[in-house]
């Protein structure tokens, strides 16, 4: 079988270790040179100080990453890598519970490392797929990647949107395949109805990772007064509307968030107790009363970063301190970080010292994750971004 011909990285003696045990990234430390020339996002080779093929995968130039692997084994990194790649993707999508049994029309088909696919994001809404890419290799990649998404779903896709990661208005998206005049859909999840934004939401549009988490609410939200923050465009607000709730609020910094909320509602036939609230939620929950049954906190990433990771910790107690005052006796608070620098013992530690701050007896009654379509490869436990406490509180 023919191969093409890659650059070369070789490295340092002794710095193969990690990956004989499969890890995903190579740091820039661990290269002793190059042999041949590779430009940002290129195809690349890597081999041992004495000459042992490693593996390949995405080069790049900046950052402390600077190889992502695509795969362990030599091959050529072609249409039909790509299309195996996604195809195995799907296939794995298709014997989960929630999209077997037709539960759900929406998933995260492709989980960056989880799927051996480093720097690709790619989430399916209905008949839409909407890519991000975090790293040039992957941009670079985006015509073979739409080709594979297209021949693995054959029609069943209508639309493939690129959406630059940082969603910035100078870098807008791009459609890749766009046979609907669409800039919004309708999606389905355990019985509830949400419109999705994916041009100008967050993320690809919606939280795909909270879906298990949003059920669980609803299985405590029955006659409950319940205060959602970091509301975005209702998720928890909806399951909780679905399951009776007393009375819910969302808070939320963004108008555009909020409209989107104020069109869930109504579309899934909740025009109350719904309240919803553009606001800081910090300055929210400083005046807020505390008699709240349940509050969700589910705030964005504080750190993205290492170098941010001592701030988002005072950020991270400062609000949880905030959110466990305002909950009444007997009362759940249902708390979330999804940055990747905070792992899960630390959000604990957080957790816990907010709550020695407070005063009041606390315990731990669910330890929360990712849900089944975000998988975590064994290899690479950085993969385990999303982290959750459902916390009792007492007096």
């Amino acid at each position: 079988m023919f191969f093409m011909q890659y650059p070369k990285i070789i490295l340092k003696n002794n710095k193969e270790k990690s990956l004989l045990r499969k890890h995903p990234w190579i740091f820039s430390g661990a290269i002793a040179k190059m042999e041949g020339h590779a430009n940002e996002g290129d195809i690349i080779e890597v081999y041992s100080a004495h000459n042992e093929f490693l593996a390949l995968g995405h080069y790049q130039q900046k950052g402390s990453i600077s190889v992502r692997v695509l795969s362990f084994i030599k091959q050529p990194v072609n249409s039909s890598f790509w299309y195996h790649k996604i195809l195995n993707a799907r296939n794995i999508r298709q014997s989960l519970p929630f999209i077997r049994s037709q539960a759900c029309n929406a998933y995260r088909l492709i989980h960056g490392e989880g799927d051996n696919l480093p720097g690709l994001i790619i989430d399916i809404y209905n008949q839409t797929a909407v890519i991000q890419c975090h790293s040039s290799g992957m941009i670079h990649s985006l015509k073979e990647i739409s080709e594979a998404l297209q021949k693995v779903y054959h029609d069943k896709l209508q639309v493939i949107y690129h959406k630059h990661p940082d969603n910035h208005e100078q870098m807008p998206g791009a459609y890749l395949l766009n046979n609907l005049p669409l800039k919004q859909c309708e999606i389905s999840e355990y019985g509830h109805k949400f419109i999705i934004d994916w041009e100008s939401g967050q993320k690809t549009g919606f939280f795909l990772d909270q879906r298990e988490n949003r059920k669980l609410l609803s299985e405590y939200a029955t006659n409950k007064k319940i205060l959602n923050t970091f509301s975005y465009t209702g998720g928890f607000s909806i399951y909780a509307l679905g399951a009776g709730a007393a009375a819910v609020t969302s808070v939320d910094i963004s108008e555009k968030a909020s409209k989107l909320n104020r069109q869930n509602t109504l579309l899934n036939g909740y025009s109350q107790p719904h309240q919803i609230v553009t606001a800081d939620v910090m300055d929210y929950l400083k005046t807020t009363d505390d008699n709240w049954d349940i509050i969700v906190l589910d705030p964005p990433a504080f750190a993205k970063h290492l170098s941010a990771k001592h701030n988002a910790i005072k950020a991270y107690r400062r609000i949880n301190k905030e959110a466990i005052q305002k909950i009444k006796n007997g009362g759940l608070l249902f708390t979330f970080s999804c940055s990747q620098v905070i792992d899960k013992l630390t959000f604990e530690g957080i957790v816990r010292s907010a709550a020695i701050e407070c005063g009041k007896e606390i315990k731990i009654i669910h330890r929360l994750s990712q849900p089944q379509d975000h998988p975590v490869s064994v290899y690479h436990p950085e993969g385990e971004y999303l982290k959750g406490l459902v916390l009792w509180v007492g007096s």
